[in-house]
């Protein structure tokens, strides 16, 4: 990590791809939040499984490598030069804004939650998620907006600058993200209970609307000529590496390519659920009008059996309004057997 000591750069050295994979930091607020949630989220599982339920083993993959990337980037080389390098950090937006959320909500961990809880808790949980607030939440406009507003908000207000001298404001930084990305996808994916259920078609509009926003943040990152926080970087007095403003340039390229590219799972994961949707929509439709040619075949067979057995047919019964007018008339009823006799 960083130290800024007033003269002279005492920051970790030059950056390579390997010290990414070689160098660590202890971030402890996200190592406990990591080792606590997937504790609980398996513990919940093994007693959805004690009940007799079935849990797909896909599903607690996802959860575990979402955990695990939460903490790689917060704790391995990613997080030593997060407060050295733009570029560093701006990966570390795309992942924890876009791909580790994605990951942590396609293992249902609202719904491991929720089944094994105890039965009391389990229905204030499920009045809960039924409830107005989570419905405001998970509205598409409120929870796409917790989704676009993020970035441009750490990097156009003082958390940007706070973040790198600031414990608090960067560990904020850590663990924000990733609320905002679960508050996202969670009503999206719709594989956790939601207040309502939006159509697949509407979640890969909104992925449209999110990827042009990207790359308005990336624009203004990369041909904008004001450099962010120049202050802190002319403190830190980097000897290595790219010029603070190429830096930016290359951070910006990367909220605008990296955040299109891990658009393209979720996009994919819609895509598949429409494609089921669609189906399981067409195997019920399937159904009821083979349940109709039944009822219909039925009706036929016993009208036929009665045939056969010399019962006369039930003569339907007339619709209203198509009564003969000259039975009811007073002069003509008593020669058709109509009227009062």
């Amino acid at each position: 990590m960083a130290v800024l000591a007033g003269v002279g750069y005492s920051g970790p050295p030059a950056w390579t791809l390997g010290r990414v994979f070689s160098d660590w930091q202890v971030e402890p607020v996200v190592l406990a939040l990591a080792v606590l949630g997937t504790a609980g989220y398996f513990v919940g599982v093994a007693r959805i499984r004690r009940g007799g339920a079935p849990w797909s083993f896909g599903r607690g993959f996802a959860y575990l490598l979402g955990m695990a990337l939460w903490v790689f980037t917060t704790c391995s080389g990613l997080g030593v030069y997060e407060k050295v390098l733009f570029t560093d950090r701006a990966v570390q937006a795309v992942v924890l804004l876009m791909v580790v959320p994605l990951l942590l909500a396609m293992g249902a961990p609202v719904t491991v939650l929720v089944e094994a809880a105890p039965e009391r808790l389990r229905e204030r949980l499920r009045a809960g998620l039924r409830g107005r607030v989570a419905q405001v939440l998970m509205f598409p406009l409120v929870s796409t907006v917790l989704l676009i507003v993020p970035p441009w908000l750490l990097y156009f207000s003082p958390w940007y600058r706070l973040s790198l001298t600031t414990t608090g404001f960067n560990i904020l930084f850590h663990v924000a993200f990733v609320l905002f990305g679960l508050a996202y996808f969670w009503p999206r994916l719709q594989l956790d209970p939601v207040p309502r259920h939006y159509h697949p078609l509407l979640g890969i509009t909104i992925t449209v609307a999110e990827v042009i926003f990207d790359a308005a943040l990336g624009f203004v990152l990369v041909f904008g000529k004001t450099l962010l926080v120049a202050h802190y970087w002319a403190e830190l007095g980097r000897p290595w590496g790219m010029s603070p403003h190429t830096d930016q340039s290359w951070g910006g390229a990367v909220l605008w390519g990296l955040g299109d590219i891990a658009g393209v799972p979720f996009l994919v994961a819609l895509i598949i659920r429409v494609i089921r949707e669609e189906r399981v929509r067409a195997v019920a439709v399937d159904l009821e009008l083979d349940q109709q040619e039944r009822e219909q075949a039925e009706t036929a067979a016993a009208t036929k059996a009665d045939a056969s057995a010399g019962v006369p047919a039930a003569a339907p019964a007339p619709e209203e309004g198509m009564r003969p007018w000259w039975l009811d008339d007073p002069h003509l009823a008593h020669r058709y057997g109509g009227g009062d006799r």
